[in-house]
Formats: C-alpha cells, sequence, structure tokens
C-alpha cells in the first residue's frame, strides 16, 4: 500500500509531527494537543455537547477562525479530543501476564478504564477510525497481546475490533441507563420491577424464569461489572477455541 505524507489532513499531519514546510508566517501560537486538550476538558466538565469551535477557542483564549489554521471542522477536533482521552497505555500494561488471555485482558480492562474517564468518547460518531499517534498505541499493544497464539495479524485485528465495539457499546448503554450515576435510579432496576409485574409464567415462561432467578437485582456498578466480565470471557471463549483450531 503507497502512502503520500500530503494526503494527509492537516491535523493529522500536525499530530505526527510532519512538517512539509508550506505553511509560512509567524509562530503558531498552539499546539494540535493543545486544542484536543481544550476540547476533551470541556467534555469532562459539561459533556460532549458543550464542545463547540467557539467553547474550545474561548478555553484557548484565541478566535474561533484561528482554529482553523489547524483543523478544518469540528470533525478533526473529535480525533483529537478521542487520543487525548485515550491517552498512550500504560508501559507497564502487560507486566507479569505471560498468556495471551491475561494480557488481552489486561488491555480490555485499560481501555474500559479510559472510557470510564471519558464516557464522552462512547458518544462520537465514528466516522473514520481514530487515527493518533496514542490511539494506534493502544492498536499495537493489543495486537501483542495475541503473540503465541498463532492467530494472523488480520485475525488479531478483527479481534480488536469486535472486543472494543462491546466495551464501546457496553460502556455507552450503561452509562444511558444510570449504571455510574449516583443520583439517578438505574435503568435496569426499573427494569427488573416492571418485568416482575407484567410477565407471567404462562405467556412468557422462559422470561419468567429468568426474572425469578432476580437477574436483575444487582445495583447498576455491579450489573456492569457483571455483564462486562461475561460479554468479554464469552468473546476470549470464542478466541481460544479459534486458537485451538488454527493449531
Amino acid at each position: 500500500m503507497t502512502s503520500s505524507r500530503s494526503a494527509l489532513p492537516r491535523y493529522l499531519q500536525l499530530m505526527w509531527g510532519i512538517d512539509e514546510g508550506t505553511r509560512r508566517g509567524p509562530k503558531p501560537k498552539l499546539t494540535i494537543g493543545d486544542i484536543g486538550g481544550a476540547a476533551a476538558a470541556i467534555a469532562d466538565a459539561d459533556g460532549l455537547g458543550a464542545v463547540s469551535m467557539k467553547a474550545v477557542a474561548d478555553r484557548l483564549g484565541v478566535t474561533p477562525m484561528s482554529l482553523y489554521r489547524y483543523v478544518e471542522s469540528k470533525e478533526d477536533v473529535y480525533e483529537l479530543m478521542v487520543d487525548d482521552g485515550y491517552g498512550a497505555p500504560p508501559a507497564d500494561l502487560f507486566a507479569g501476564r505471560d498468556a495471551w488471555r491475561e494480557r488481552i485482558t489486561a488491555w480490555s480492562m485499560g481501555v474500559v478504564d479510559r472510557l470510564l474517564a471519558h464516557p464522552w468518547v462512547t458518544e462520537l460518531p465514528m466516522l473514520r477510525p481514530p487515527a493518533g499517534p496514542k490511539t494506534l498505541l493502544w492498536t499495537d499493544r493489543g495486537i501483542a497481546a495475541l503473540d503465541g497464539t498463532g492467530l494472523p495479524d488480520g485475525e488479531r485485528m478483527s479481534t480488536l475490533l469486535l472486543i472494543s465495539g462491546f466495551i464501546r457499546n457496553h460502556v455507552r448503554m450503561s452509562a444511558e441507563m444510570g449504571a455510574f450515576d449516583a443520583d439517578r435510579p438505574s435503568s435496569a432496576d426499573h427494569y427488573g420491577i416492571v418485568l416482575a409485574e407484567v410477565v407471567d409464567a404462562e405467556r412468557y415462561p422462559d422470561l419468567s424464569r429468568a426474572v425469578a432467578a432476580e437477574y436483575l437485582d444487582d445495583d447498576g456498578e455491579d450489573f456492569f461489572a457483571d455483564e462486562l466480565r461475561f460479554g468479554l470471557d464469552l468473546i476470549l471463549d470464542g478466541v481460544a477455541a479459534r486458537i485451538d483450531r488454527a493449531r
């Protein structure tokens, strides 16, 4: 596959430190990281809806038009925010973890931690795969986590896509259901109450057994952690089976 640095959007050139010498004039007052950090801080404080070119410019003490020297649209800012929100993976992410399943679990939980710290990441439209230096380090570490499995690199990438998609959806769904909001009842609790009232064994025999088993009686945080672990284990069981077949 061929590539051309000139084909990269301006914000990506700046993220990766690519300077083709095409810009003239005074030295820029900002760095591309300043913009991403400011936008992420706004989202952390007031939610994704508060992020606008004007809000970012006001936080940085510049005019909105000056941001267009670095980015072409708010969608570019979103990618800067993602890279800032994820940060680089910890250097000791795999410390003491020799088995592939331990490593990919550590990688997965590291991603969960970043999304819980910045839940607005799950609200961003996925218009293009993140290609910032820090997010790609997470991808690189995820591929490395599957060393020794015998899976080809393409299947390793597909495995990461499956896991990250599950995590992203689970964090977003749990946040929308109030799992992390102590001031609001969890929707899972409400759902359990509703089911207990309306589901009868004659009309819904299988669902009624799940209700009787008190499946939804955990509080929001327990529900989030339990379903996260169950889903991740189910995915990794499938990966293990694929590895065994390959061998």
